[in-house]
């Protein structure tokens, strides 16, 4: 099993590389597991105290948990990924079952900033974009899926998004084993990827 993770700031174009990468291979042969699924869950404080998280802080997420999924793919079981909920800043009960594959993309902010699972990744990405345009990328999303007025998502921006940004996540592009500027409009960068997963589930096909 092929395990790439795939990093970069908030609005980077993280997921839209994803979503492109997803367009030109077999659906059966990958699984994608969000860094964002497994935040901690908040359901034991006030509504008020989750919605001023600072989500973009490494202990936000549960990695312990992100790590033992992994390793359970790997030896061939199956794992229930956990939905998270932006609205609530809790989990659901409900869970999306996953199933092991040849390549498994494990994508979000902090995804190179955890030494124990950069010890799992086979290979890994950082997508790299302009500060302004992730800026607007998140101004954009924030207010359409997450409900936010655009002074709430100017405050969390410099409040949380931008120095956590500086200190942890652009500091873990030096981890990173191919750089992808300009986000998902990088179709160069995009292509090379899809041909490199294409690559490894045909070499895999051929050994079984």
């Amino acid at each position: 099993m092929l395990i790439i993770g795939i990093a970069g700031g908030t609005g980077s174009g993280k997921s839209t590389v994803v979503k492109k990468i997803l367009e030109s291979v077999p659906q059966n042969d990958v699984a994608i597991l969000p860094q964002d699924s497994y935040y901690r869950d908040n359901s034991d404080k006030p509504l008020e105290e989750r919605l001023e998280m600072n989500f973009d802080h490494p202990d936000s997420i549960e990695w312990s948990l992100l790590v033992h999924h992994l390793k359970e793919l790997k030896s061939g079981k199956s794992i229930e990924q956990p939905i998270y909920s932006y609205l609530t800043c809790t989990r659901a009960d409900e869970t999306i079952p996953v199933k092991p594959c040849k390549v498994v993309i494990v994508e979000g902010i902090l995804v190179l900033s955890s030494p124990e699972l950069r010890k799992m990744l086979d290979l890994k990405v950082f997508v790299d974009a302009d500060a302004d345009d992730r800026l607007i990328r998140v101004i954009n999303r924030d207010i359409i899926e997450r409900g936010r007025s655009v002074n709430k998502v100017m405050e969390r921006y410099e409040k949380t998004v931008k120095p956590m940004h500086l200190q942890f996540i652009e500091p873990s592009k030096r981890f990173a084993d191919i750089i992808v500027p300009q986000g998902g409009n990088n179709h160069i960068a995009i292509d090379i990827l899809t041909r490199f997963i294409l690559n490894c589930i045909s070499t895999v096909k051929n050994t079984l």
